[in-house]
């Protein structure tokens, strides 16, 4: 991703140098918060708090940064060559990824000079909400699948290359069990697998050809596609390349697979035939704009799928493209602050979120309250930057990805499902009631 500086709003540079030039130091709390969930989802997944604590620490203007600012935004020269010893001094908390999370409860806090934390929200927002978007929709998906094998096809549709990455990334901590998108397995350390193009069977003279030279550059398996012509055809061909790969080489067939026409008859075609002629071990593997609700049909009606591979409906988060988030104030100074705009209300002061479990470890309830307030429940946001520093190492995605699963088997049953469910309840301390009254009673 893009560490500079630039990737923020025109006001943020003017807020920055409106506080250099007052000489305005005093700290900033703002959380990042949801204000409301999309329609059918029951709760959203934490995540992409990593890229963000690694642009943090990394952010700085270059020099044709500097060199823009001064000579294409017409900045005071003085302002601008200040800028290039600037770093990122504040301190972060949040939840970790892979926490569910609900409606008004702050993922991320920031605190940190006004100037500073005026530059990096529009990056914090940007980040959050897509990563957050689509783990809250590929888990959705490992839901529905029930057991069986995901693998993230985003690369192709996903708006733009971070978030190419960013989708992959998300999906894997979200239960996905692969990535067709190879940087993302270097970057991440997702396994990465893929099928052949339908291009290059039509570049050969026939399937034949076009199987068996595939097959045979793999080092270990392949996925060869059915559809690119007729998939009974070339159901019989890779049957017999399967017959004449059993020569002890190591070169075998894995998978075939579909993205086309009805998954669910074509499955069942290729079991049939794939198991009549000795490939009972070949897997099926289907795609083609795949969601949690043609997952679930296809799993109601036992198409024998072995493997779904997701892509555009969950890395454009189709029905719910966008999230009603923000990063609001909630102190200045050490004094509270809240916005009281209609539908955009605002808690004020440095807050928590306590989790309550039942016996069961089902969670019953979480509490928004202040953070120096004595509420029951676990504390959910943990400390991740002080003073710019990190005071963790990051997690791994395979921690996280159990987390994930923990915390989805800790929900009430209802909120697991893909059917909307009444919300789970978000209770608010009598502490953060009384602050938010004494900021309302200050004159606006």
């Amino acid at each position: 991703m893009d560490d500079s500086a630039l990737f923020a709003d025109p006001c943020a540079l003017h807020a920055l140098r409106v506080a250099r030039t007052r000489g305005t130091a005093a700290t900033a709390v703002s959380d990042f918060v949801v204000r409301s969930l999309p329609p059918g989802r029951n709760f959203l997944v934490a995540a992409g708090l990593e890229q963000v604590v690694d642009t943090l620490t990394a952010l700085r203007f270059t020099e044709p940064d500097l060199d823009w600012l001064e000579h294409g935004a017409g900045m005071p020269a003085d302002f601008v060559r200040s800028l290039a010893a600037w770093r990122f001094t504040g301190d972060v908390d949040a939840l970790p990824e892979g926490t569910v999370f609900f409606a008004g409860e702050p993922v991320l806090r920031i605190s940190a000079p006004i100037g500073q934390a005026a530059l990096v929200e529009s990056r914090i927002v940007n980040t959050l909400q897509y990563a957050i978007l689509v783990a809250s929709k590929a888990v959705r998906c490992v839901q529905a699948a029930g057991g069986r094998r995901l693998v993230d096809l985003s690369l192709r549709r996903a708006h733009g290359v971070d978030a190419a990455l960013l989708a992959a990334r998300a999906s894997f901590l979200a239960g996905y069990d692969a990535t067709a998108t190879m940087l993302a397995g270097q970057r991440f350390g997702i396994p990465v697998e893929g099928t052949l193009a339908h291009a290059y069977v039509q570049a050969h003279d026939s399937e034949d050809e076009a199987f068996a030279a595939y097959a045979r550059s793999c080092a270990g398996g392949c996925t060869l596609p059915l559809d690119t012509h007729d998939v009974p055809r070339a159901l019989e061909r890779i049957v017999r390349l399967a017959g004449r790969l059993r020569d002890g080489s190591g070169v075998r067939i894995d998978a075939v697979s579909i993205d086309s026409g009805d998954l669910a008859a074509q499955a069942r075609l290729a079991r049939g035939v794939l198991d009549a002629g000795g490939c009972r071990d070949v897997r099926i593997v289907v795609s083609g704009d795949l969601d949690e609700y043609r997952i679930a049909a296809l799993v109601a009606a036992d198409a024998p799928v072995d493997t779904f591979g997701v892509g555009t409906r969950v890395a454009t988060s189709a029905d719910a493209p966008y999230l009603d988030c923000a990063i609001k104030l909630a102190e200045y100074d050490g004094r509270g602050r809240r916005k009281r705009t209609p539908g955009k209300e605002s808690w004020p002061g440095s807050k928590q979120v306590y989790r309550c479990r039942d016996d069961d470890g089902l969670i019953v309830h979480d509490t928004l309250g202040l953070e120096a307030e004595a509420v029951p429940g676990t504390p959910l946001l943990e400390p991740v930057l002080r003073g710019g520093a990190r005071v963790r190492p990051a997690w791994s995605l395979a921690h996280l990805r159990q987390a994930l699963r923990t915390q989805v088997a800790s929900l009430p049953p209802a909120l697991r499902g893909l059917d909307a469910a009444p919300p789970l309840p978000v209770l608010v301390s009598p502490g953060l009631r009384e602050l938010a009254a004494q900021v309302d009673r200050q004159p606006r």
